[in-house]
């Protein structure tokens, strides 16, 4: 009979050790609307407390939770606070941190079926429901991976395989060299993660024709180049400073029947995407459905837990074809959802849970609403600036406010200010040769009080 007295002590440990952590969490979290955004030189100095633990000296557990707690605690962005506007990073709701706990406890590989069943099927409802609520195509297959980066690298390693295997060369057994040409076309303002993943897809920036873009970080649909071969187009559902996106409709429809049953169209939507799940904003990204994969972040507008990215293709047996992989001790069959043939990823976690978890207690109206008040957040923020006299550099039609205070010199001047003040936290950018202010409200748990808040912050760091 097995020795069960270790396994009855570890459990134990568990339960102590998770319990410590419960306490340590629900205090920083008390903390969420109090304290300051702005990590300061002590607390920065203090994190090098966390290398002088030697590997031949180890602490207690309960002691290194409590280092933990003591000096990271500290020195962390708070994502979640309602008045934390940088790099569109979302905060996270109460439910999909709650169900991420569980998760956590879980501790599910979610590779294949036979791996986790619950997880499993949570991740099969998750993405049918991502489907149904970005208003994509119903045959589209979603799946999960650790951010939008990654879900652009599968779309278009998706893509091009299946554009050059129409050409009759199939990359799985011949490779890259020697293949037809293949076109990439993207707009000037196409994010720089989508230049990473054409990289790492083996295509160089002689293939890559840049189309000039508006004033608003909009691809100019005129500038569109002729397509004559296989070809993969990258279009981008909300510009990353502007929030403005690339007209999707007159791309994909003005290409002839021939050059679409040769393109593939991709869409960067790290946060845009979501745009169209509600019906106030889908103007913004009309004709985006039209695509033929798309990239997005649940750890952005959705607001679920870091990290989660989503890609989801309206072709699920090229998806398949691209990413899946076999061996003697993981078979499964094309009619399996296996998450390891569905992305780049074999042993992942169940990133779906807490996406399920939001997504049907939000439900769709739920997420369009939740939307909608950032949107209106953001907006309401600009006019509160620009009465004060600042310049708004685009028209606010998602949840960025791009703000300028006259010379680049002043305007880097107040977000130093901002950020050293610590009421909110907002970011720096350049757009259009000009040094901005970029105001993203991505917390779906922001109100018009934080924004006011942050607006008279922000005033006051002017003067």
């Amino acid at each position: 009979m097995p020795h069960t007295s270790g396994v009855t002590d570890m459990t134990q440990n568990k339960i102590d050790l998770l319990r410590a952590a419960t306490e340590i969490s629900v205090r920083y979290i008390e903390q969420d609307r109090t304290a300051r955004l702005s990590v300061g030189d002590s607390e920065l100095a203090a994190l090098d407390g966390f290398g002088t633990i030697d590997a031949d000296n180890p602490i207690a557990p309960a002691a290194a939770l409590a280092m933990i707690d003591h000096l990271g605690s500290p020195a962390t962005m708070r994502q979640s606070s309602g008045r934390y506007f940088g790099f569109v990073n979302g905060g996270v709701t109460p439910i999909g941190l709650a169900a991420s706990v569980i998760a956590g406890a879980w501790d599910q590989n979610a590779a294949l079926p036979i791996m986790s069943p619950a997880a499993t099927a949570i991740d099969a409802a998750a993405a049918d429901l991502i489907v149904d609520v970005l208003a994509l195509p119903h045959e589209s297959v979603a799946s999960f991976c650790g951010g939008a980066t990654i879900a652009n690298i599968t779309g278009i390693v998706t893509g091009r395989d299946h554009v050059l295997q129409q050409a009759g060369w199939d990359v799985h057994t011949k490779g890259l060299a020697g293949s037809p040409p293949l076109a990439v076309v993207l707009s000037e303002e196409a994010h720089v993660s989508v230049l990473k993943t054409l990289r790492v897809a083996g295509i160089g920036s002689d293939a890559v024709h840049r189309v000039p873009a508006d004033s608003f970080g909009r691809l100019d649909a005129t500038q569109m180049p002729t397509l004559d071969g296989p070809a993969l187009v990258i279009l981008q559902a909300g510009n990353v400073n502007t929030g403005h996106s690339d007209p999707f409709r007159a791309i994909i429809e003005s290409l002839t029947p021939q050059q679409r049953a040769q393109t593939w169209v991709h869409v960067d939507g790290a946060f845009g995407l979501w745009a169209n799940a509600t019906p106030n904003r889908r103007q913004h990204v009309d004709g985006v459905d039209l695509a033929d994969s798309w990239a997005t972040d649940a750890h952005k507008w959705l607001n679920a837990p870091y990290d989660c990215g989503v890609v989801v293709c309206r072709h699920p047996a090229a998806l398949r074809h691209s990413m899946a992989m076999n061996a003697a001790y993981v078979e499964t069959n094309d009619d399996t959802r296996s998450l390891m043939n569905l992305g780049l990823q074999m042993s992942q976690a169940a990133r779906a849970v807490p996406v399920w978890a939001i997504l049907a207690s939000e439900g769709r109206v739920g997420v369009a609403d939740a939307i909608e008040r950032t949107c209106l957040a953001a907006e309401r923020f600009a006019a509160t600036l620009v009465d004060a006299g600042v310049e708004l550099l685009t028209p606010v039609v998602l949840n960025q406010a791009l703000m300028a205070f006259g010379d680049d010199a002043t305007t880097d001047a107040v977000i130093a200010a901002v950020q050293a003040d610590g009421t909110c936290w907002v970011g720096g950018t350049t757009w259009q040769g000009r040094r901005a202010m970029r105001i993203s409200v991505s917390d779906i748990g922001t109100t018009f009080d934080d924004v006011d808040v942050a607006a008279a912050a922000i005033l006051k760091s002017r003067s």
